[in-house]
């Protein structure tokens, strides 16, 4: 049975009080950074106004469900959680300690809120509902490499927004005339294996839908793409930083910012079902030329000139 406590108790901000805040995540890394710096800039000091319960699955999704449940019934005031299997494992453990999504593609779709203006229930946070990114990154690969006629696509079919995705990618291969290899993979175990089924039949190039588990293996996915010669594309910008060729989307570290912000609107007693779900509204794309020059590939002075930041 999910843990229950009244929304008031979290609300009621006595004097003096030590709120206590549950991390649900992948991995430790410059998000959770993020997220610390701006609580700190709201003054929740760690260890004097604020404690953090860390629970980070590593890869390994299983994990989530265990961790939701200490969480709950440690308890904690608050939940934080980073992508759509920890918001799921946490929404199954409880249904009243506020949960902020940080993160999720698409919270609606996934049957996590009822609506992005009025979430409804005990969730609400950051949504990413970048379907249209995806055509646009595809484009970006055509654009980096105009000769591009086969990529290889990378995604987890158990997420809700990846189906999506994977319908807009579709639509943007037949317009651009790309033959797609669409190759699934659903844990962190399968990385090289997928990696095997993609060099089998030769794409030009990879294009990798996010899901948070990725982030704990960056380097080990920017090595497999660079030893097999395949000009990669990603959603993050600490992918680029880690060796991948281009990362292009929604600057992931002002969703953890924004994330701390939710959770002083709650402690000051707002309730997660009146907060709307908000979305991006500012991309990065990220190059490496390090990586370009390993393989071999001259990045146009068009998509030069629109990045917000050079590797060399």
């Amino acid at each position: 049975m999910p843990f229950v406590a009244p929304f008031a108790s979290v609300a009621q901000n006595q004097a003096g009080k030590i709120w206590r805040i549950g991390v649900l995540g992948d991995t430790p890394g410059p998000q959770w950074e993020a997220f610390q710096q701006t609580l700190r800039s709201l003054d929740y000091i760690e260890g004097r106004s604020i404690t953090v319960e860390r629970r980070y699955s590593k890869g390994i999704v299983a994990r989530f469900s265990d961790f939701a449940a200490e969480l709950v019934h440690l308890p904690v005031d608050v939940i934080v959680t980073e992508g759509g299997a920890a918001t799921q494992a946490a929404k199954k453990a409880t249904s009243t300690i506020p949960i902020v999504m940080a993160l999720v593609g698409d919270p609606v779709g996934s049957g996590l809120v009822t609506s992005l203006a009025r979430p409804g229930g005990n969730i609400t946070g950051l949504a990413s509902l970048s379907f249209d990114l995806t055509a646009k990154q595809l484009e970006l690969l055509k654009e980096t490499l105009p000769a591009l006629t086969k990529v290889a696509f990378l995604w987890n079919p158990a997420e809700p927004f990846h189906q999506m995705a994977l319908k807009s990618v579709e639509t943007a291969a037949r317009r651009l005339r790309i033959q797609l290899q669409i190759v699934a993979m659903r844990e962190a175990n399968e990385l090289d294996g997928a990696f095997a089924v993609v060099i089998k039949e030769r794409p030009e190039a990879l294009l990798v839908l996010p899901t948070t588990w990725l982030d704990a293996h960056q380097k080990r996915l920017a090595e497999l793409a660079t030893q097999s010669r395949l000009p990669a594309l990603y959603n993050k910008s600490v992918f680029a930083e880690a060796g991948g060729l281009i990362a292009y989307g929604a600057r992931y570290l002002d969703f953890f910012q924004r994330a701390a912000v939710f959770v002083d609107k709650i402690f000051k007693g707002a309730k997660p079902s009146d907060l709307p779900v908000e979305q991006p509204t500012k991309f990065e794309l990220v190059i490496n030329m390090k990586t370009a020059n390993a393989l071999g590939i001259k990045i146009p002075n068009s998509i030069l000139a629109r990045a917000d930041q050079v590797i060399e």
